[in-house]
Protein backbone atom coordinates (compact mmCIF):
# COMPACT_ATOMS: atom_id res chain seq x y z
CA UNK A 1 0.00 0.00 0.00
CA UNK A 2 1.11 3.66 -0.95
CA UNK A 3 0.98 6.23 1.59
CA UNK A 4 1.69 10.31 0.16
CA UNK A 5 1.64 13.34 2.13
CA UNK A 6 1.77 16.79 0.75
CA UNK A 7 1.21 20.58 1.64
CA UNK A 8 1.73 23.67 -0.48
CA UNK A 9 2.35 22.35 -4.27
CA UNK A 10 0.80 19.64 -3.21
CA UNK A 11 -2.04 19.09 -5.66
CA UNK A 12 -0.13 19.23 -9.11
CA UNK A 13 2.46 17.17 -7.35
CA UNK A 14 -0.14 14.42 -5.93
CA UNK A 15 -1.34 14.73 -10.04
CA UNK A 16 1.83 14.21 -11.80
CA UNK A 17 2.27 11.02 -9.55
CA UNK A 18 -1.37 9.15 -9.63
CA UNK A 19 -1.50 9.87 -13.42
CA UNK A 20 1.71 8.45 -13.57
CA UNK A 21 0.55 5.17 -12.09
CA UNK A 22 -2.30 2.35 -13.49
CA UNK A 23 -5.32 1.18 -12.96
CA UNK A 24 -4.33 -1.82 -10.88
CA UNK A 25 -1.85 0.00 -8.28
CA UNK A 26 -2.41 -0.91 -4.54
CA UNK A 27 -4.27 1.07 -2.73
CA UNK A 28 -2.95 4.57 -2.37
CA UNK A 29 -4.11 6.68 0.83
CA UNK A 30 -3.72 10.51 0.66
CA UNK A 31 -3.39 13.46 2.89
CA UNK A 32 -3.01 16.49 1.66
CA UNK A 33 -3.49 19.99 3.51
CA UNK A 34 -6.58 21.94 1.84
CA UNK A 35 -9.89 23.27 2.84
CA UNK A 36 -12.68 20.15 3.84
CA UNK A 37 -14.71 22.81 0.81
CA UNK A 38 -12.23 21.37 -1.73
CA UNK A 39 -11.09 18.30 -1.15
CA UNK A 40 -14.09 16.26 -2.62
CA UNK A 41 -13.62 18.54 -5.99
CA UNK A 42 -10.05 17.73 -5.91
CA UNK A 43 -10.31 13.83 -5.41
CA UNK A 44 -13.04 13.80 -8.59
CA UNK A 45 -10.81 16.06 -10.84
CA UNK A 46 -8.27 13.16 -9.90
CA UNK A 47 -10.52 10.42 -11.06
CA UNK A 48 -11.32 11.91 -14.35
CA UNK A 49 -7.70 12.29 -14.83
CA UNK A 50 -6.30 9.21 -13.39
CA UNK A 51 -5.91 5.65 -14.68
CA UNK A 52 -7.10 4.44 -11.26
CA UNK A 53 -10.51 5.26 -9.47
CA UNK A 54 -9.82 8.53 -6.88
CA UNK A 55 -12.33 9.12 -4.36
CA UNK A 56 -12.24 10.79 -0.72
CA UNK A 57 -12.07 8.80 1.84
CA UNK A 58 -15.26 7.74 3.97
CA UNK A 59 -15.15 6.45 7.49
CA UNK A 60 -14.90 2.96 8.13
CA UNK A 61 -15.11 1.79 4.13
CA UNK A 62 -12.59 -0.94 3.34
CA UNK A 63 -9.84 -0.51 1.18
CA UNK A 64 -9.54 -1.35 -2.68
CA UNK A 65 -6.95 -2.11 -5.24
CA UNK A 66 -6.68 0.05 -7.86
CA UNK A 67 -8.20 2.94 -5.74
CA UNK A 68 -7.05 5.95 -4.41
CA UNK A 69 -8.32 7.77 -1.35
CA UNK A 70 -8.12 11.30 -0.28
CA UNK A 71 -8.18 12.47 3.04
CA UNK A 72 -11.10 14.91 3.56
CA UNK A 73 -10.76 18.39 5.11
CA UNK A 74 -12.43 18.56 8.12
CA UNK A 75 -10.59 15.07 9.44
CA UNK A 76 -7.19 12.80 9.81
CA UNK A 77 -7.05 10.17 7.51
CA UNK A 78 -5.62 7.04 9.29
CA UNK A 79 -5.08 3.11 8.54
CA UNK A 80 -6.67 0.30 10.48
CA UNK A 81 -7.24 -3.10 10.36
CA UNK A 82 -10.84 -4.75 9.45
CA UNK A 83 -10.95 -8.21 9.31
CA UNK A 84 -8.44 -9.81 6.81
CA UNK A 85 -8.25 -6.54 5.15
CA UNK A 86 -7.49 -2.45 6.15
CA UNK A 87 -10.35 0.18 6.49
CA UNK A 88 -10.09 3.85 6.40
CA UNK A 89 -10.50 5.31 9.52
CA UNK A 90 -11.45 9.50 10.03
CA UNK A 91 -10.43 11.22 13.16
CA UNK A 92 -11.99 14.45 14.21
CA UNK A 93 -9.38 15.03 16.71
CA UNK A 94 -7.13 18.19 17.24
CA UNK A 95 -4.67 18.88 14.85
CA UNK A 96 -1.33 18.19 14.28
CA UNK A 97 1.46 20.20 13.43
CA UNK A 98 -1.25 22.14 12.65
CA UNK A 99 -3.11 20.30 10.03
CA UNK A 100 -5.99 18.09 9.62
CA UNK A 101 -5.26 15.79 7.67
CA UNK A 102 -2.04 15.72 9.15
CA UNK A 103 0.67 13.65 6.90
CA UNK A 104 1.93 12.39 10.42
CA UNK A 105 -1.04 10.58 11.76
CA UNK A 106 -1.77 8.86 8.01
CA UNK A 107 1.97 7.42 7.82
CA UNK A 108 2.34 6.79 11.68
CA UNK A 109 -0.89 4.70 11.25
CA UNK A 110 0.65 3.18 8.02
CA UNK A 111 3.50 2.20 10.36
CA UNK A 112 1.83 0.85 13.36
CA UNK A 113 -0.68 -1.17 10.79
CA UNK A 114 1.12 -2.69 7.76
CA UNK A 115 4.61 -2.02 8.48
CA UNK A 116 7.25 -2.46 5.84
CA UNK A 117 4.60 -3.61 3.63
CA UNK A 118 3.94 0.32 3.29
CA UNK A 119 5.48 2.92 0.60
CA UNK A 120 5.72 6.26 2.00
CA UNK A 121 6.17 9.20 0.03
CA UNK A 122 6.22 12.76 1.08
CA UNK A 123 6.08 16.14 -1.89
CA UNK A 124 6.39 19.52 -2.15
CA UNK A 125 5.29 21.26 1.27
CA UNK A 126 6.21 24.00 3.89
CA UNK A 127 6.70 23.00 7.36
CA UNK A 128 7.77 19.41 8.82
CA UNK A 129 4.15 17.71 9.02
CA UNK A 130 4.98 14.08 7.76
CA UNK A 131 8.92 14.07 8.42
CA UNK A 132 8.52 12.12 11.68
CA UNK A 133 5.87 9.89 10.52
CA UNK A 134 7.88 8.93 7.05
CA UNK A 135 11.03 8.18 9.60
CA UNK A 136 8.27 5.74 11.53
CA UNK A 137 7.82 4.26 8.32
CA UNK A 138 11.67 3.92 7.30
CA UNK A 139 12.21 1.98 11.16
CA UNK A 140 9.84 -0.42 10.48
CA UNK A 141 11.47 -1.21 6.91
CA UNK A 142 9.09 0.32 4.59
CA UNK A 143 10.38 2.03 1.66
CA UNK A 144 10.31 5.67 1.92
CA UNK A 145 10.76 8.64 -0.60
CA UNK A 146 11.01 12.44 -0.57
CA UNK A 147 10.52 14.69 -3.29
CA UNK A 148 14.08 16.84 -3.91
CA UNK A 149 14.65 20.22 -3.54
CA UNK A 150 14.70 21.33 -7.32
CA UNK A 151 11.45 20.12 -8.26
CA UNK A 152 9.20 21.13 -4.82
CA UNK A 153 7.21 24.36 -4.83
CA UNK A 154 8.27 24.47 -1.17
CA UNK A 155 11.07 22.36 0.33
CA UNK A 156 9.89 22.13 3.67
CA UNK A 157 8.33 18.82 4.58
CA UNK A 158 10.82 16.87 2.48
CA UNK A 159 14.00 18.60 3.52
CA UNK A 160 12.65 18.35 6.90
CA UNK A 161 12.52 14.85 6.39
CA UNK A 162 15.57 14.62 4.60
CA UNK A 163 17.51 16.17 8.06
CA UNK A 164 15.72 13.30 10.23
CA UNK A 165 17.20 10.31 7.88
CA UNK A 166 13.95 9.38 7.04
CA UNK A 167 14.03 9.20 3.26
CA UNK A 168 15.42 6.24 1.75
CA UNK A 169 15.82 8.06 -1.62
CA UNK A 170 14.93 11.94 -2.73
CA UNK A 171 14.08 12.29 -6.46
CA UNK A 172 12.17 14.43 -8.85
CA UNK A 173 8.67 14.72 -9.04
CA UNK A 174 8.42 13.14 -12.46
CA UNK A 175 10.32 10.50 -11.46
CA UNK A 176 8.42 9.61 -8.51
CA UNK A 177 5.60 6.89 -9.95
CA UNK A 178 8.21 5.33 -11.10
CA UNK A 179 10.04 4.98 -8.29
CA UNK A 180 7.27 3.60 -6.50
CA UNK A 181 6.45 1.32 -9.21
CA UNK A 182 9.50 -0.48 -8.47
CA UNK A 183 8.85 -0.16 -4.72
CA UNK A 184 5.55 -2.38 -5.13
CA UNK A 185 6.91 -4.75 -6.96
CA UNK A 186 10.26 -5.68 -4.63
CA UNK A 187 7.53 -5.97 -2.33
CA UNK A 188 5.30 -8.43 -4.63
CA UNK A 189 8.30 -9.98 -5.03
CA UNK A 190 8.78 -10.43 -1.29
CA UNK A 191 5.73 -10.81 0.10
CA UNK A 192 3.86 -13.46 -2.10
CA UNK A 193 0.15 -14.41 -0.39
CA UNK A 194 0.38 -11.73 2.09
CA UNK A 195 -2.15 -8.91 3.28
CA UNK A 196 -5.47 -9.05 0.92
CA UNK A 197 -7.11 -5.98 -0.54
CA UNK A 198 -10.84 -6.24 -1.65
CA UNK A 199 -10.94 -5.93 -5.52
CA UNK A 200 -14.12 -4.19 -5.73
Amino acid sequence: MVFIGASTGGPEAIREVLTGLPADTPPILIAQHMPATFTGAFARALDRACAMRVKEAEHGERIAAGTAYLAPGHSHLSLRRAGGGYACELLGSEPVNGHRPSVDVLFESAARSLGAAAVGVLLTGMGKDGAKGLLALRRVGAWTLAQDEASCIVYGMPREAVALGAAAEQVGLGLVAAQVQRALGRLRADTRGGERFDQD
